[in-house]
């Protein structure tokens, strides 16, 4: 299936309105500076907060490997669509033509020259140069998309979930063919499933647990990971662990980052939090950026694992701590996140490579 131009201006006049104000499908930069208030750091807004502009699911990939760009979605055209951020010029040019884009799950493949994404009931693979895309997959009938989309770091394979009344279930994609073979399914939700890197396993939430399943669904378990409520959920990134946010039960006690490996079982703890609500790692797992929940000091904050020191990077502000989105650039020298600290939903970039060691990228 290809999403034409023509179908789009027919379908959503007003967006392509728009767009035509400027250079057709480009946005000029929006890129503002200032000092943080409480670090006097310098902070670079990406994107205006007149309009909201959302990063993908902490888990994609949503920054090229040079650092040159990112993906984001936007609805500042009138219509939320996806885009491709110039981290140098800062402009924006549109990538995507749908009425239903799903914002959070835009993710680069492997080449960088495509990116998939879930609009509607549809998966589709789309090119960072241009509006073009092509159906890979549609969510079979009765069945919708569900929360969480990812691509293998081999981009050989897709997971996503669907789910309608009393049944959820976690979908494998084959790309090449855009065949389709459920790997799990149960009537609790299924969200957030992330291919094991170099690995032929999933890694998956299941209410408030963890899972892992083979890609043929053999081994599905649960993880039996530290008491109390489970926060983020991700892969180290040579895909031997899981990193996760514990919760504890008593909430006079810390916010932890743990360590799960599950072919020996054994769980640790990697360091205390200042009551992280949300948090990412860098390429090797050896950083962890983080938003506090912390109301009094709602601060962006560095964790260095080898030390279990934490670093002030600025203040996010935003209302809900757990909607910051964060991701560090591919080579570690440079935080990206999102906070409605300005009232809607916009992108901040902020550098950390004086904090952060230099961490090895492979080119496109």
């Amino acid at each position: 299936m290809i999403l034409t131009r023509r179908l789009f201006v027919a379908s959503l006049t007003g967006a392509s309105a728009c767009l035509a104000a400027d250079k057709p499908g480009t946005y000029p930069s929006e890129i503002k500076r200032y000092a943080d208030e409480a670090t006097e750091t310098t902070v670079v807004r990406l994107t205006d907060p007149a309009h909201q502009s959302w990063l993908p699911e902490g888990f994609g990939r949503a920054i090229s490997k040079k650092s040159d760009f990112l993906l984001h979605s936007s609805d500042r055209g009138g219509v939320v669509q996806g885009y491709r951020l110039d981290l140098k010029s800062g402009q924006s040019r549109v990538l995507t033509e749908t009425a239903d884009l799903v914002t959070a799950s835009l993710t680069l493949a492997p080449d960088e020259r495509e990116f998939a994404y879930l609009a509607g009931r549809s998966f589709y693979m789309g090119r960072t140069s241009g509006v073009h895309a092509r159906e890979v997959y549609r969510a079979e009938e009765g069945f919708n998309f569900g929360t969480g989309f990812s691509l293998a770091e081999d981009g050989l394979v897709a997971a996503l979930v669907e789910e309608k009344p009393g049944l959820s279930r976690l979908r494998l994609i084959t790309m090449r063919t855009g065949a389709a073979a459920t790997v799990a399914e149960t009537s609790d939700p299924i969200s957030n499933p992330q291919p094991r890197p170099k690995r032929a396993g999933l890694l998956y939430r299941k209410g408030n647990e963890a899972w892992v399943v083979n890609y043929d669904g053999a081994q599905n378990r649960k993880l039996h990971l530290a008491a109390g409520g489970l926060g983020t959920l991700l892969w180290s990134g040579d895909g031997r662990s899981v990193v996760y946010l514990n919760l504890p039960d008593d909430r006079k006690q810390l916010n932890n980052i743990r360590e799960f490996t599950p072919d020996t079982n054994e769980d640790q703890i990697v360091s205390a939090t200042s009551q992280f609500a949300t948090f990412n790692r860098n390429a090797d797992t050896s950083v962890f950026v983080g938003a506090s929940g912390s109301k009094a000091s709602p601060y962006m904050l560095l964790l260095v694992r080898s030390v279990k020191r934490e670093l002030t990077l600025c203040q996010h502000r935003a209302s809900d701590p757990r909607q910051v989105t964060a991701f560090f650039s591919p080579n570690s020298q440079r935080v990206i996140f999102q906070s409605d600290r300005d009232g809607k939903m916009a992108i901040y970039s902020i550098a950390v490579e004086r904090l952060v060691e230099e961490t090895e990228t492979e080119a496109p």
